[in-house]
C-alpha cells in the first residue's frame, strides 16, 4: 500500500495564505523565515474556481515564496479583485479549518533565541515556538530532519499544517487513509501546555498528528521532504468555522495544497474513498508564469486541499528559461543540481 500512495503525492507544494499586500507579506517570509525564492509571481484570473468565490472571477496576484533549504512554499495570494475579507472573529485552535501552518527548523533553541520567541514542548516533547506573520496568521515552528541545502537558513519552508476537524475518525480517513501520512506519531486527548500561550490551556481536544517520511518519487521531493499534519478536535463548545460566510482566496490560510505525482491514479483513490474532486483543470493550466494540471477536494469539514502536477517551472524568467516536467517519462527525482537552478531568483533584503 505505501508503495502506491508513494507514487501518488511527493511533498507539500505550498499553503495558500490570503493576505490584504503581498509584497509586504513576502518581505515578512523573507526576512523572518529565509522563503526568499519568488519561483513565480503573477497576476491572474482564477476562472476555475467560482464555485469557492460565489460566482466571481477573482483576480488576484500570487507569490510562491520558497526556502532552498528545504520545505513546502507559501503561496502568498493577494485578492486585487474583489478586495479579500477577514474572518469576523480571530480563528483559534480546534476552530474547524487550516489554523496553522508548520514550519520546519533546524535548531529550535537557537531560533528562539534570535527571534525572541518562546519555547514550548509538544505532547511529543519536542520544543516548538508559536508566532504569528505581520497579518496575524498563526505559525509554529518545529524541528525537522529533512533539508535540502541547511547550510543556506536554520529555517526552512512549509513542513505541514495544523487543521481544526470536527470528527478525528472521518478526518483520518482522508488524512491518513487516502493521501497516505499515516504514520501516527501521537494520538492524545485531555488540556494541553503548549495550548496555553494560544489561550486554550484549559480546554480540551484530541490531537493526532501524522507524518509522512520524505517520498522516493517525485520531481521535487529532494526539496519538499516530510509531511507532518496535525488534526485538533475541540471537545469543549462548538469550533466556529474558519471561512464561515467567506469565499476562497479571502484572508487567512485558504488551501493547503500538495505535490501530486500521478493525477489520475490520485483521483481514483480519492474517489474511492468518498472524496470527489470538486475542481479539476484536467490537462496543463497556464498559471501564468508557471503551468500543470490542479485540482480540488474538501475534507469532511469543507477545508480545501488542492492537488497540482506540475508540468513547468520559471528557471530564469528574464530570458525565457523554464523547466518542462511534462514530457519525462519517469517520476524519479529531479537531479539537485537542477532543483537548485530555483534559487537563482533568490531575493536579498
Amino acid at each position: 500500500m505505501q508503495s502506491q500512495i508513494t507514487d501518488l503525492i511527493s511533498g507539500i507544494q505550498q499553503v495558500g495564505i490570503g493576505v490584504p499586500d503581498a509584497e509586504a507579506a513576502f518581505k515578512w517570509y523573507n526576512k523572518n523565515l529565509g522563503l526568499d525564492v519568488p519561483v513565480f509571481d503573477d497576476v491572474a484570473e482564477a476562472k476555475l474556481m467560482t464555485k469557492y468565490t460565489v460566482g466571481n472571477i477573482r483576480q488576484r496576484r500570487a507569490i510562491l515564496a520558497v526556502n532552498m533549504a528545504g520545505g513546502g512554499g507559501a503561496e502568498i495570494w493577494e485578492s486585487k479583485r474583489p478586495l479579500p475579507l477577514a474572518a469576523k472573529t480571530e480563528p483559534e485552535i480546534g476552530d474547524l479549518g487550516i489554523y496553522a501552518v508548520k514550519i520546519k527548523c533546524q535548531d529550535i533553541a537557537k531560533y528562539a533565541q534570535t527571534s525572541g520567541n518562546t519555547v514550548v514542548n509538544t505532547p511529543e516533547g519536542k520544543p516548538s515556538v508559536w508566532l504569528k506573520d505581520l497579518y496575524g496568521n498563526q505559525l509554529q515552528v518545529v524541528e525537522d530532519g529533512s533539508w535540502f541545502k541547511p547550510a543556506l537558513s536554520n529555517t526552512g519552508g512549509v513542513l505541514g499544517a495544523i487543521i481544526g476537524v470536527s470528527d478525528m475518525e472521518k478526518a483520518l480517513k482522508l488524512y491518513k487513509d487516502t493521501l497516505g501520512i499515516n504514520e501516527v506519531i501521537y494520538d492524545v486527548t485531555g488540556t494541553f501546555e503548549d495550548f496555553k500561550a494560544l489561550g486554550a490551556g484549559q480546554k480540551r481536544f484530541r490531537r493526532v498528528v501524522l507524518k509522512k517520511e520524505k517520498s522516493e518519487s517525485g520531481a521535487f521531493t529532494n526539496l519538499f521532504g516530510n509531511i507532518a499534519i496535525e488534526l485538533v478536535q475541540a471537545l469543549d463548545g462548538k469550533p466556529n468555522v474558519i471561512f464561515e460566510g467567506r469565499s476562497w482566496g479571502d484572508l487567512g490560510y485558504i488551501h493547503l495544497c500538495f505535490d501530486a505525482i500521478d493525477m489520475e491514479k490520485l483521483k481514483e483513490k480519492c474517489e474511492n474513498n468518498g472524496f470527489q474532486f470538486v475542481v479539476d483543470s484536467s490537462n496543463t493550466f497556464d498559471m501564468g508564469e508557471a503551468g500543470g494540471r490542479f485540482s480540488y477536494i474538501e475534507d469532511p469539514d469543507g477545508t480545501l486541499i488542492e492537488f497540482v502536477e506540475t508540468h513547468k517551472v520559471p528557471i530564469l524568467k528574464k530570458i525565457g528559461w523554464y523547466l518542462n516536467l511534462k514530457k519525462r517519462k519517469t517520476q524519479k527525482p529531479l537531479p539537485n543540481w537542477m532543483v537548485s537552478t530555483l534559487g537563482w531568483g533568490r531575493v536579498k533584503l
